[in-house]
């Protein structure tokens, strides 16, 4: 299977796309903003459209959409009273737009496939490149603020307490989580994208509680997840993300069954 270049190149770029979604699921979860992933893939689908009607990139364009209109996004759906509406507008939107600029493009409908479910087996080298690349910036970035990024996520008010400048991190932490929807969404695709950036984090806060631990094991769910997924639909000739969506289902119910039965019985 790995003497194949393309099983090669989407090996790598699932193992990076797994990392990135692990660490920075921790704190999605941890924020509970869940709901803005969701609706940053809705953003990130209108700009891969959009990039295929410019003859650009996929990712160019998710990365183009998703950066400019997270902190937006973000800022005006911070009170719960009017999240709902925010995001069924900024989703309805988007999705309108994405449907506009792939019916405008002379692509095929192979395009809009690959956009919504992803094509991971698709990647090529320079993509791989720079899938790298941008993981790699994500890393370097939360590795700079993690201790205030994890002060502000898990202790809001002693971070207000202690002088943390919450507005700052929680932009750094916006345009973070726009860069992991766009690098994810390579392997899953938009539709699908909170799979990697939700699911593996929320199964591993029911194991521990540690955020070191979190991370470690969130990034753990998510190489099992994609790894898996690749073998399964290679060797079935089934869409990868299908695969990864149940996997990653199974751990999470497995989750709740250990914190059920096992945790709260003792």
């Amino acid at each position: 299977m790995l003497t194949l270049a393309f099983m090669r190149h989407a090996f790598i770029a699932s193992t990076f796309i797994a990392v990135v979604s692990g660490i920075v699921g921790v704190f999605v979860v941890a924020r509970q903003l869940s709901f803005l992933t969701h609706t940053l893939s809705e953003i990130g689908f209108a700009g891969a459209s959009f990039a295929v009607f410019a003859g650009w990139p996929a990712l160019d364009g998710m990365i183009l959409f998703t950066m400019l209109s997270s902190v937006l996004v973000g800022q005006m759906s911070i009170k719960e009273s009017r999240r709902e509406a925010v995001i069924s507008a900024v989703s309805a939107l988007f999705i309108g737009l994405g449907i506009l600029f792939l019916s405008l493009s002379s692509q095929t409908a192979s395009s809009a496939t690959s956009i919504l479910f992803g094509s991971v087996v698709g990647i090529s080298a320079n993509e791989v490149h720079q899938l790298i690349i941008l993981s790699a910036v994500v890393l370097l970035i939360t590795l700079a603020f993690y201790r205030q990024l994890k002060f502000s996520s898990f202790d809001p008010i002693g971070a207000r307490v202690a002088g943390v400048n919450e507005t700052l991190i929680s932009v750094i932490f916006l345009l973070l989580l726009a860069l992991s929807v766009s690098v994810a969404a390579q392997i899953v695709g938009s539709l699908l994208i909170f799979i990697l950036l939700t699911l593996p984090a929320a199964s591993a806060k029911y194991f521990t509680h540690g955020v070191c631990k979190m991370i470690i094991l969130a990034i753990l769910f998510s190489l099992l997840g994609t790894w898996l997924g690749l073998l399964l639909g290679y060797l079935t000739n089934w869409p990868v993300s299908f695969f990864i969506a149940v996997i990653e289902d199974v751990i999470y119910v497995v989750a709740l069954v250990y914190q059920n039965y096992f945790v709260e019985a003792n």
